[in-house]
């Protein structure tokens, strides 16, 4: 009776023991899944770069102790060149138009555009920094403007034109977010600072008498615009940018009927978006 006790005994903490084993196996080969990279080596597609064989899934730091499943997949290696033109355009007009019964004659007519050449080298897989020329101009004529609340306030403005245009150079950094193995669709972020130069005239009627006001501006900014690149060619992708966040200063001397008026300094951040500041582009990647 004393033997097989004994042996009962034996098998039962035999049996705890594998049982303790196996599960903190399983606890073990949990945490791994969880903290580590999951994807198996063999099934990641690589690339030639350069003569170096080259993962398309860039590895970045896991923030966290879980990794989300999110990669930044490469499209476009280290080394390239980039060359693109972006352009921005906008135009509104109206003419006799109202708005209920309180905006009557409305002509107006408002134009802006842009074009920005630029070059970039790939400091790194996805990663960029370039140099950016830009010319802006922007023409504001109103013919009429007809406001009228009632019989005692009422008031009409008419002839009245704005012309501006600026010459600007910026660095930009830029950083491409792949989305999928496809090397066609990402997303990126810009960041540039630009230093611009530019003039505008101001001409409208003032007690019966034209009046001619021109301003010379001096600015300094740093932007932040998102975008998407979509590769229609293995070397040839259209862009998408959107301004949409900014800080600048700005300095301004001023003229009225070549009469100096005075000096003024600015500076603020911008934190709207722009329906203005679209820019569609085409960049060659070599």
């Amino acid at each position: 009776m004393g033997k097989t006790l004994k042996k009962t005994i034996a098998g039962l903490a035999l049996g705890a023991f594998i049982a303790l084993s196996g599960t903190q196996s399983l606890d073990a080969q949990e945490v791994v899944r969880k903290d580590m990279f999951t994807l198996n080596p063999d099934s990641v597609e690589h690339v030639i770069v350069g003569g170096d064989t080259v993962s398309v899934i860039i590895p970045e730091h896991n923030f966290g102790r879980y990794h989300r499943g999110l990669f930044n997949y490469l499209i476009i290696p280290r080394g390239k060149w980039g060359f693109g033109l972006t352009a921005s355009y906008g135009e509104i007009v109206t003419d006799d138009t109202s708005i209920l019964s309180l905006l009557t004659k409305l002509d107006m007519n408002v134009k802006t555009y842009s074009i920005k050449p630029y070059l970039s080298y790939f400091i790194k897989h996805n990663q960029s920094v370039g140099l950016r020329f830009n010319y802006t101009r922007g023409v504001f004529d109103l013919g009429n403007l007809s406001v009228d609340f009632d019989e005692d306030l009422n008031f009409s403005v008419k002839d009245v034109s704005y012309y501006s245009q600026s010459f600007a150079t910026s660095i930009f950094y830029r950083n491409y977010i792949g989305i999928g193995n496809t090397r066609r669709f990402a997303i990126f972020n810009e960041v540039d600072l630009e230093f611009s130069s530019g003039s505008s005239r101001f001409n409208r009627i003032f007690n019966g008498e034209p009046k001619n006001t021109r301003t010379n501006v001096t600015k300094a900014a740093l932007n932040f615009s998102p975008g998407v690149c979509v590769f229609i060619q293995e070397y040839v992708a259209a862009t998408v940018s959107f301004g949409v966040f900014g800080l600048n200063m700005r300095k301004e001397r001023q003229w009225t009927d070549g009469v100096a008026d005075g000096t003024r300094f600015t500076s603020g951040a911008n934190f709207r978006f722009n329906i203005f500041n679209i820019n569609f582009g085409l960049m060659v990647v070599i």
